[in-house]
């Protein structure tokens, strides 16, 4: 069932997305060439706690950590561990807040030095397919609308999009209702209504969309161990189009 939020629920959200921003913005000249990726998860699980919140990804269906830290063909659901970032290395940071109830949901994706060209690429394009998405976010429209925004742009640059795992709705729980795939899927295709607030999260690989999980049932990589590229905000539905939430920089 989706959940249509009133003022003092967005209120609340606002306030946690704000949150989760600052901690983004914290994080942002962290990560480098020989930084481990242990020390990533502790500054901020010590930086949540210290405002106030609580890491909505901790012990969530058993998650070990913080942040999920995602590096090169990682897609999702990497596990921080003692592996220190090296020179071109690309990582995707994921994080959500539960502050008083209320949940953000964000990822970023950042380099370690200097990267490729079509490292770049790959990174400029799946952050346009967020923006795309996001456009596409009005009173009215449906949720194959975002899903065709994102996977008509990463397809036209041959890239691959992920099929198994999708945004959601977030706000009150981490996870809600409606599921938000990259790819216009024959699932459920609800309208979106002012109050509705979404995690939009494009997931695209350089080679072929094709993923699997490894044994410690979290962290999913490419198949043909191609880079990866995630990019999420939290998105209002508002009476006249939208507003983007979290923010991060690049």
């Amino acid at each position: 069932m989706i959940k249509l939020k009133n003022k003092d629920q967005i209120e609340g959200i606002r306030k946690s997305c704000l949150l989760l921003s600052e901690l983004l913005e914290q994080l942002r000249p962290m990560v480098q060439t020989g930084v481990g990726l242990l020390d990533l998860d502790t500054f901020a699980h010590d930086f949540i706690l210290g405002h106030g919140g609580r890491p909505a990804f901790l012990h969530y269906e058993g998650y070990p950590a913080t942040l999920c830290l995602s590096v090169n063909e990682t897609v999702i659901h990497g596990i921080p561990s003692r592996r220190k970032l090296a020179e071109g290395d690309i990582v995707g940071v994921d994080c959500g807040i539960d502050l008083d109830g209320f949940y953000s949901d964000a990822a970023v994706t950042w380099t370690a030095g200097k990267v490729a060209p079509e490292t770049e690429q790959l990174l400029r394009v799946t952050r346009e397919c967020l923006d795309k998405a996001i456009a596409a976010v009005t009173p009215g429209a449906r949720i194959h609308d975002i899903a065709r925004a994102v996977f008509s742009h990463a397809t036209r640059f041959g890239y691959g999009v992920v099929r198994q795992y999708c945004g959601h709705g977030v706000g009150l729980e981490m996870h809600e209702d409606p599921q938000i795939p990259n790819y216009v899927s024959a699932g459920p295709n609800p309208r979106l209504i002012p109050g509705m607030t979404i995690a939009i999260e494009p997931m695209i690989n350089a080679g072929r969309g094709d993923v699997r999980e490894l044994d410690d049932d979290w962290t999913v990589v490419t198949l043909d161990g191609s880079l990866s590229a995630h990019y999420e905000h939290t998105v209002l539905v508002t009476e006249t189009g939208h507003e983007v939430l979290t923010s991060w920089k690049v």
